[in-house]
């Protein structure tokens, strides 16, 4: 496996580790980046190496397609070298497999998963829908709610899905005291680690035991793959590997090569579209037509505390609840927007509007939150969220500001 530190045992900061990670003299030879091994089958010497090559499962050692080659051990190296106490790390078609390939390397018939109430959609869609009828019992909790956290384990809990802050409505929860809760209690703790990443928040750190990324968002970052990981100490990679290997989870080398090579400017796009999300965000929470602004990066914002806390960094995703406005309003101030793309995904370079409305699927929590106070509207909550990308925030608050115009002609 790789060792996260330089030979004299010092660490490298994040930005070094981006630039080195994954590039193995014996994967890379004499160029900078490993080539592209597109193969499936591998050949053996003679059937005395064909018989020694069953024997192991790692990744360097080559065996058949299905478990990789030199370009996707090279992204795994690096993901692993970037989550710091993570021993190993899985590549996943998607993101979604990744959520679902690390929550069956976890769970059997008859347990309980816990997910949080502001989880990605389609894990909710899996926890109601693919694991019920594999026999796990879901219950939704409230990611705020720390103190009721451990009322509700039970001897069937086994596994824990956090979602930190919530991709829509962007509750920052205390993870470490959530994650210790769990630990206490038996229970295997999963992130979705996507927002932050490992450099933002080391998942792994703060108690959780799997942190899962879609590498679709910001690793690729250029809206031109799809992909996903799940790195974790060596129990649950063990776990991870074995599970993913079962259901011939693989990935592409064309993408993992894509991957990598968008690994090595992640922070630098990270640093600027937090960046930008702060100026755009600060504007809108002074414009008459929004009710509040829900962006954990911002000052003064809801979860602004722990994420100052916990978190080394941010992203461009955030979201906003427009004041005293219909549906017909939102859908004519998105459909106006000329710079923001209308689309699913997130944290490629170019920005994006998305209309949401998770009150219909929350089933442990309010949505707008029953204890919402000042500054959200009283009737219907009409929220968009905004991934920004790298465009000059100056020419994304224009396009906003004419989008707010064109809404006002309803």
């Amino acid at each position: 496996m790789v060792k996260r530190s330089t030979d004299n045992g010092k660490r490298l900061k994040p930005d070094t580790t981006l630039a080195m990670a994954g590039r193995k003299p014996e994967w890379t030879g004499a160029v900078v980046n490993p080539p592209v091994w597109r193969a499936s089958t591998h050949l053996y010497a003679d059937t005395a190496a064909l018989k020694a090559g069953t024997r192991t499962n790692e990744d360097g050692k080559f065996f058949y397609g299905r478990r990789g080659a030199p370009t996707q051990w090279a992204l795994s190296d690096a993901l692993t070298e970037l989550e710091p106490e993570a021993f190993g790390t899985v590549l996943y078609p998607s993101g979604v497999a990744a959520l679902s390939g690390a929550l069956m390397a976890v769970l059997k018939p008859g347990d309980v998963l816990l997910v949080t109430d502001n989880a990605y959609e389609p894990t909710r869609l899996m926890a109601n829908g693919l694991f019920k009828t594999l026999g796990v019992e879901t219950r939704f909790f409230d990611p705020l709610d720390v103190e009721g956290f451990a009322g509700l384990f039970c001897d069937r809990t086994k596994a824990v899905m956090f979602e930190s802050p919530g991709s829509l409505t962007m509750e920052v929860c205390d993870v470490p005291a959530l994650a210790a809760t769990a630990r206490k209690h038996g229970a295997v703790s999963l992130i979705d680690n996507t927002y932050a990443t490992s450099i933002g928040f080391p998942a792994l750190q703060h108690g959780c035991d799997i942190a899962i990324m879609s590498l679709t968002k910001h690793v690729g970052g250029h809206s031109d793959l799809m992909m996903g990981s799940a790195s974790a100490g060596e129990r649950y990679y063990r776990k991870l590997r074995r599970t993913a290997q079962t259901l011939g989870h693989v990935v592409s080398p064309d993408d993992a090569a894509l991957a990598l090579r968008s690994l090595r400017t992640m922070k630098l796009r990270l640093d600027k579209s937090t960046e930008s999300t702060r100026i755009v965000a600060a504007w809108l929470r002074d414009r008459p037509e929004v009710a509040r602004v829900l962006c954990p990066v911002l000052e003064g914002s809801a979860g602004y505390d722990l994420w100052e806390r916990d978190f080394t960094g941010g992203c461009g995703l955030f979201s906003f609840v427009l004041e005293g406005r219909s549906n017909a309003h939102r859908a004519q101030l998105i459909d106006a927007l000329d710079l923001f793309g209308i689309g699913y995904s997130w944290g490629g370079y170019e920005s994006l509007a998305l209309p949401f409305d998770p009150a219909s699927i929350r089933t442990a929590t309010a949505w707008p939150p029953s204890n919402a106070g000042a500054h959200w509207p009283s009737g219907d909550c009409w929220g968009i969220r905004l991934s920004i990308g790298l465009e000059d925030p100056q020419d994304l608050i224009a396009d906003l500001e004419q989008g707010f115009a064109a809404m006002e002609h309803i």
